[in-house]
């Protein structure tokens, strides 16, 4: 991994946070691996600034309406791994495959009208279908992004194009089972391309070098054609996510049958345990900040703010709980230009789902204590 991310533009500036005296505060500080920042189509408007508050835009009703300002989009299918570009953000729906582009509802938009942006077919049962999204590091060139999937026969990774078009197999045979099958990527370089995998419910297959399951793993240049998987780290679980760290190594979240766990991938390729939630509050997708890392948890049902030392990214302080139980079972996890994190909830699948659900939601900087805001 390396630092040439150092002074390029971010598709959004990633959420710090800092732990003092037992609240939250999210900053700005993010690497990413775009060189210009991508653009959705369709509009030239410029994304909100930070000091405009969701509550201060007049809120239209009507039915998928939620009347909570910081409610971005709802009634979606069980939604998983999602990517903020510019005003909105393209989310992906696991159990169809569908990959939408989401915009705040306010009253210049009377009703929230996802734009289906590409499809493509997956298993949707157990935890499978689609887990995470990323965009071609010129997105704004060739259009392309990147998606782990299961299929009905395996896990793979492959490519799509907001064009349209038949998907591309970017690397196949991943190991399914009838759970542990989600998968995340991320661009360590613009050209290497991780890949985290899970176990397939089998943790044999993480400690065996002829699988591809429970591994993180390198891909050099995916669109080429010669992707031939390297090796970087193995024990992974049930895989939640991978995300940058703001310097030069990858956060890693997983579950195993004793544990969740935070992991820390240095830039050696080295592996070690950063926070360990022994009662498995459900890790999903993370996103880095400043201090840290936020983590989205299911049955723990909020966000967690893990603050982390800047040379050793070692944990030492209990991760602090933002919006528990406001929104349900939470999984994609993406810092916007804002300053917030956005997320997904699987209430549907995994949950009690309310009127508005599934959905995705705007979580901004706690203003205080660590129970998030109100």
């Amino acid at each position: 991994m390396s630092s040439v991310f150092a002074g390029r533009v971010a598709v959004g500036l990633a959420l710090g946070t800092v732990l003092v005296a037992g609240c939250a505060r999210f900053d700005e500080s993010a690497s990413s691996p775009f060189t210009t920042e991508p653009s959705l189509g369709g509009s030239n408007a410029e994304p909100k600034k930070p000091q405009d508050s969701p509550s201060e835009v007049p809120r239209p009703t009507g039915p998928c309406i939620d009347p909570d300002p910081n409610v971005i989009a709802t009634c979606l299918d069980s939604a998983a791994g999602l990517i903020p570009v510019g005003d909105g953000a393209l989310v992906a729906e696991r159990r169809t495959g569908r990959i939408l582009q989401v915009t705040p509802v306010d009253a210049s938009t009377p009703q929230e009208t996802p734009v289906e942006v590409a499809s493509v077919a997956v298993d949707g049962s157990g935890d499978g279908g689609i887990s995470d999204i990323v965009l071609s590091p010129t997105f704004g060139e060739d259009g392309l992004m990147y998606a782990y999937i299961t299929t009905g026969s395996d896990n793979r990774v492959v490519r799509l194009s907001k064009n349209g078009g038949a998907p591309k197999e970017i690397l196949t045979g991943i190991p399914k089972g009838a759970t542990g099958n989600r998968g995340a990527i991320e661009w360590a370089t613009p050209t290497q391309l991780l890949v985290l995998t899970g176990d397939a419910g089998n943790p044999g297959a993480a400690a065996d070098p002829g699988s591809l399951g429970g591994k993180v793993l390198r891909l050099e240049s995916p669109s080429s054609g010669a992707n031939i998987p390297q090796v970087v780290a193995s024990g992974i679980g049930s895989a939640g996510d991978l995300c940058r760290d703001g310097k030069d190594g990858m956060w890693v979240t997983d579950r195993t049958a004793a544990e969740d766990r935070l992991q820390h991938l240095g830039a050696d390729g080295t592996l070690t345990v950063s926070w360990t939630w022994p009662d498995r509050p459900g890790v999903g997708g993370c996103t880095a900040t400043g201090d840290g890392v936020a983590v989205a948890l299911g049955a723990g049902k909020a966000l967690a703010a893990v603050g982390a030392d800047p040379n050793t990214f070692a944990v030492s302080t209990a991760p602090t709980l933002i919006a528990q139980d406001k929104y349900g079972r939470l999984l994609g996890a993406s810092a916007s230009a804002d300053g917030s994190v956005w997320v997904t909830t699987t209430n549907k699948t995994d949950g009690e789902p309310g009127e508005f659900d599934d959905r995705v939601v705007r979580i901004p900087p706690p203003q205080g204590g660590a129970g998030g805001p109100d």
